[in-house]
């Protein structure tokens, strides 16, 4: 007879456990102990789990960021400036207080530099912060203050932001509380101006974040989580303790964004009775941008936040309207997802795309009419080429060339197409916007050389930079990182060289011709580059033996003519050691 009150093993745990679960949610959710885990799987969870400290490896200057954000975001200057700035700052500055072993109670008081970003729809505002979140290696989440409002959970639905961010840090909490936290539409939690009585969804949520803000501590473990209590149970099975896994938001850096439609008329109002006087006819429909450039804390209290509030957002940035030379311009951008984006969705059909510098202006001239920002480039795009995503792919056709005459007329040029699938002047019209394009995308590596080479010191040929364009090209991603393939390819070509020394017993070092052959062979070929030195190393390892056998010479700098012609190389070195044997006797 069982004792009544024996606490069950964790096998019989488990079958309880699953056997309520395929109730609740009919065997798709089932808990599978850590000990029948493959070791695989427990080696990788193990790696996962030992990540490097952030602080330690963290070196970022604010020049390095600013510089970093302009190649990829068009205008905001100022904000990008600021924003790089106090970024690099804020994590500088932990940084040098763990080195320094300040005590978190000596910092009492201290400001941490939370940001309130302003500015209108799709000025790229969202984009700088995961673009900032991913240079710097940080958990990044991004929630939506309307979500809270909507709702009315106030705690329980703010933290929860805190949660993803363990979630998005791989359950790594020491990472995750140097994470950033993004709420967009936070203008939307602000009180509506002359609001008597308290309002739970705005200035609830308010009071929620600044506790988030300044310094609180957030349990994992919550009622409405059951993965979360599913691993508490595990943990109890484990140790016979209840868990307390907290998140400390000390200096978890919170960034948020609105467009803040009327906080204009409030500043208008303020710069009047002050005297200042700006001149600006603004329809009531339209935001004048540049008023807002003068906000203070004070207008945002009058706009309808909590003073505390606006006291945890020190620093305010505030975007600029996008005009329609700034959307040619991001069109223009190699770095610019918009375009990047629709190239991939071709190339998944194995049909290659190319844009008339006039047709780009076209575009934009639809997307301006939206106002709605670089968004409106988006839909602008996809309403011309559509109908050429949807057909194409059916056809023989493999390189579509957008004209002004298909933005202008995509069915009626669809039509044409299909009748004159080879048409030649097409044909010379997209080799010539291909040949533009290449030539400009070297121009522009050549003047951003110094900031995209980064802390590397390689020198960079015409010839290199003619490799850089070519994995740009092949593989359809940014130019940052064409860079970041093209220095992973070259470090795993000076690990090979060493290997295969070892290996075949010769001492071999490629010279830069060599490793931008063997790097471009690789992108178009799409081969390892360990694969293709183990070629090369298999067909010279007799003539390079030979050499060293007869001319004592244990080491070799290859150049390009060893993997293109080898037999042309030997040949070549036999006949330099031979002549050297001669001149000797």
């Amino acid at each position: 007879m069982k004792e009544l009150n024996k606490f069950p093993d964790y096998k019989e745990l488990e079958k309880e456990l699953n056997r309520y679960l395929e109730k609740k949610f009919g065997g798709r959710v089932k808990i599978i102990s850590p000990s029948t885990l493959p070791d695989s799987e427990k080696e990788s969870s193990e790696k996962d789990g030992d990540k490097k400290d952030f602080l330690k490896n963290f070196n970022i200057l604010p020049e390095e960021l600013e510089s970093y954000l302009r190649s990829y975001v068009v205008k905001q200057e100022e904000a990008i400036a600021t924003l790089a700035t106090k970024i690099c700052t804020h994590f500088n500055r932990i940084k040098y207080a763990k080195k320094s072993k300040i005590k978190p109670k000596s910092s009492v008081g201290m400001i941490k530099n939370n940001i309130l970003m302003i500015g209108p729809t799709g000025v790229g505002k969202t984009y700088i912060i995961k673009l900032i979140a991913q240079k710097l290696g940080v958990p990044f989440v991004k929630g939506d203050a309307t979500k809270f409002s909507e709702t009315g959970y106030v705690g329980g639905d703010v933290e929860d932001l805190v949660r993803d961010l363990v979630h998005e840090a791989g359950d790594d909490i020491e990472l995750a509380e140097h994470g950033i936290i993004y709420i967009d539409e936070i203008d939307k939690i602000a009180s509506p101006q002359g609001f008597i009585g308290h309002d739970v969804s705005r200035t609830g949520v308010q009071r929620g974040l600044l506790k988030l803000m300044e310094e609180t501590e957030v349990d994992l473990r919550v009622a409405h989580d059951p993965v979360s209590q599913l691993q508490a149970i595990e943990y109890y099975r484990k140790t016979g303790k209840r868990p307390k896994r907290v998140v400390n938001t000390r200096n978890i850096l919170f960034i948020m964004s609105g467009a803040f439609h009327g906080l204009a008329d409030i500043i208008k109002k303020r710069l009047k009775k002050q005297g200042i006087g700006f001149e600006a006819n603004v329809m009531s429909s339209e935001v004048p941008w540049d008023i807002l450039k003068h906000v203070t804390p004070q207008d945002l209290v009058e706009f309808g936040f909590e003073s505390e509030f606006v006291g945890r957002l020190p620093v305010i940035v505030v975007f600029d309207e996008l005009t329609r030379d700034d959307l040619v311009e991001i069109l223009k951008n190699p770095n610019t997802p918009v375009v990047l984006s629709k190239r991939l969705d071709f190339m998944a059909y194995g049909i290659d795309i190319e844009f008339e510098d006039e047709a780009l202006e076209k575009i934009a001239d639809i997307a301006i009419a939206q106002k709605t920002g670089a968004r409106g480039l988006v839909s602008a795009l996809e309403k011309v080429l559509v109908p050429f995503e949807k057909k194409l792919p059916s056809t023989e056709i493999k390189e579509l060339l957008v004209t002004p005459e298909l933005v202008d007329d995509p069915y009626g040029t669809l039509d044409y197409i299909l009748k004159n699938p080879f048409d030649p002047e097409l044909e010379r019209r997209f080799e010539e916007a291909r040949k533009k394009r290449r030539q400009y995308i070297r121009e522009y590596i050549r003047e951003r050389l110094d900031e995209l080479k980064g802390k590397r010191k390689i020198e960079f040929s015409e010839k290199r930079i003619d490799v850089i364009v070519s994995i740009y090209f092949k593989k359809l991603v940014d130019i940052n990182t064409a860079f970041e393939i093209f220095y992973e390819l070259y470090d795993k070509i000076k690990e090979e060289e060493i290997k295969t020394s070892d290996k075949i017993e010769v001492g071999i070092v490629f010279d830069d011709s060599a490793i931008d052959e063997i790097i471009k062979r690789a992108v178009e070929r799409e081969e390892e580059p360990g694969m293709i030195v183990d070629q090369i190393a298999k067909r010279l390892e007799y003539g390079l033996k030979l050499i060293k056998a007869r001319a004592g010479i244990n080491n070799f700098v290859l150049d390009r003519l060893a993997i293109t012609d080898m037999e042309g190389y030997i040949n070549s070195l036999i006949k330099k050691y031979y002549r050297q044997e001669m001149s000797k006797n």
